[in-house]
């Protein structure tokens, strides 16, 4: 298990279980080739229902929406620091 934090402030957990799935592997290739409704399932599959719904709410603009190009920065950030967490 990863307990994060984004610089913006998101706290989050990450199981073992999400982290080793070969769906979050199949949309994360998806997304990576650019197809970026790939990344609301990423998100699904690595944060769960209610982490998900915290997600957007921490990231819901004034406007009511939450940025694509802003949650897939995220989700990069989150990786990123399961990455770092997982090698110290």
């Amino acid at each position: 298990m990863i307990n994060g934090k984004t610089k913006d402030g998101f706290e989050y957990i990450l199981s073992d279980a999400a982290l080793d799935n070969m769906e979050l592997v199949d949309a994360l290739e998806e997304l990576d080739e650019g197809n970026t409704l790939a990344a609301a399932k990423v998100i699904s599959l690595l944060l769960g229902k209610e982490q998900k719904k915290a997600f957007y709410k921490f990231y819901r603009t004034e406007s009511g929406n939450v940025p694509v190009e802003k949650a897939c920065t995220v989700l990069k950030e989150i990786f990123e620091g399961a990455e770092e967490t997982k090698n110290s």
